[in-house]
C-alpha cells in the first residue's frame, strides 16, 4: 500500500498521522465525462493533474494502481488485470474482503496482485499487458505517471494526490471503462442503501456525533471534510459543534488534541475507530474516557477492525455497502444509549 495511503488509515487504525482524502474541486461535469456520455461511446478524454489521457477503445485488460479504483472497477463489472497490494485490511496475498467477496460473486478468477510497494512495480505492470491503467486515487508523481504512461494511458487524480472524492472516483472509473450508466446506477444504489438505512434509523436524526480514533497514546478527532463524517451526516446524525470548535488546523480531515482536552468534545454520540479489540477496550477503559459523557452514557460506537476502518477510509464503490450493517447498528445501539441517558 502506498505510503500515503497508509498514514491515511493508519490515523485511525493506529500506524501515524492521518492524510485522508476529502473533495476534489474537479468538476465532474466537464471534460471527463463528455465523451462518455453517450452510453460510454470511445474515445474518451479524461483530464487529470498531469494533463489528460485519451482511451481509444473499450479497456480489457485493466490494471489498477492506488486505492478504490479495483473496487469501483469491480463494482462496475470489470475485473482487473492486476490489482496492488493492500497491506492494510487486506489478507495475506494483499486482497481486500470486500474485493474478495465481490470476485466469488461474479464467479471470477483473482486478478494478479502486485507486489507490496510505495512505487509501481513498473516490469510487473508492463507484464500484465494493460490496455488503461488507474490511478485516480494515488499518490503518483509525475515522474510516476510517465514512466506508467509508457506502458499503457494512464488516468491520474483530478487534481492532488489522495485527494478525489470516492464518488468523483466511481465516476471516473465509469468514464474510463465506458461504464458511465452503470456508475450512475452504482452511485444511485448506494445512495439508495444509505436512505434507507437512515429511513429505518430516526434515532439517528439531529443527534451530534464525533468520530475519532484513538492510537499509540495520540486522539485524533475527525472534521466535517473527512468522508466518514460526511457518511455519517448522511444517515441523519450532525456533526457536533465542538469538533469545530476545537480544530486546530492541523489538517483538513483531522486533527490530535491532549487527552485533557476530551471533556470539551462533547456530542450525543461518539464514533472510536480501533484496529484491534485490545485498543478499543484500552480507550473504553483510559481514566481520560471515563470523563467523557458519552462513554459514561455508553453512547459509543466502537468499530474494530483493519478492514472495517478501511472500508470507510475513504469508502468505495464495493467497500461502503460491505460493512454497513454492522457499522450502522453499532451506531444504533450508540445513539439509544444517548437518549436513554436524557
Amino acid at each position: 500500500m502506498p505510503r500515503r495511503l497508509i498514514t491515511v488509515l493508519a490515523a485511525t487504525a493506529a500506524i501515524a498521522a492521518l492524510t485522508l482524502s476529502g473533495c476534489s474541486a474537479s468538476d465532474t461535469d466537464g471534460d471527463a465525462g463528455t465523451d462518455a456520455a453517450a452510453g460510454g461511446a470511445f474515445p474518451v478524454t479524461i483530464e487529470h493533474a498531469f494533463g489528460e489521457t485519451t482511451i481509444d477503445a473499450e479497456p480489457t485488460r485493466v490494471v489498477t494502481w492506488g486505492w478504490g479504483s479495483a473496487d469501483d472497477a469491480i463494482a462496475l463489472g470489470v475485473v482487473p488485470v492486476a490489482i496492488p497490494f493492500q497491506a492494510y485490511g487486506g489478507d495475506e496475498n494483499g486482497v481486500l474482503p470486500w474485493i474478495a467477496d465481490a470476485l466469488d460473486e461474479q464467479g471470477a478468477d483473482l486478478p494478479t496482485v502486485l507486489s507490496d510497494s510505495t512505487e509501481p512495480p513498473y516490469e510487473e505492470i508492463a507484464a500484465a499487458a494493460p490496455d488503461v491503467i488507474l490511478a485516480a486515487y494515488s499518490g503518483l508523481t509525475e515522474e510516476q505517471y510517465e514512466l506508467l504512461s509508457d506502458i499503457a494511458p494512464v488516468v491520474a487524480y483530478p487534481d492532488e494526490p489522495w485527494s478525489t472524492d470516492w464518488r468523483e472516483l466511481i465516476e471516473i472509473t465509469g468514464t474510463a471503462l465506458g461504464k458511465t450508466d452503470e456508475a450512475t446506477s452504482l452511485l444511485a444504489d448506494i445512495d439508495r442503501a444509505i436512505a434507507e438505512k437512515a429511513a429505518a434509523h430516526p434515532e439517528f436524526a439531529g443527534k451530534s456525533i464525533a468520530l475519532t480514533s484513538d492510537t499509540a497514546g495520540v486522539f485524533y478527532v475527525y472534521t466535517d471534510a473527512d468522508p466518514r463524517v460526511t457518511f455519517a451526516t448522511e444517515l441523519g446524525f450532525e456533526s457536533a459543534p465542538s469538533v469545530a470548535e476545537l480544530a486546530n488546523g492541523e489538517s483538513d480531515f483531522f486533527y490530535t488534541i491532549s487527552y485533557e482536552q476530551l471533556d470539551k468534545l462533547t456530542s450525543d454520540v461518539i464514533v472510536n475507530f480501533a484496529a484491534t479489540q485490545e485498543e478499543s477496550d484500552a480507550f473504553l477503559n483510559a481514566g481520560y474516557a471515563q470523563v467523557m459523557p458519552q462513554v459514561q452514557n455508553g453512547a459509543v460506537a466502537s468499530p474494530v477492525g483493519a478492514a472495517v476502518v478501511a472500508s470507510v477510509s475513504p469508502p468505495t464503490g464495493l467497500s461502503l455497502t460491505w460493512g454497513i450493517d454492522d457499522y450502522v447498528e453499532q451506531l444504533s445501539v450508540a445513539a439509544l444509549a444517548a437518549d436513554a441517558a436524557k
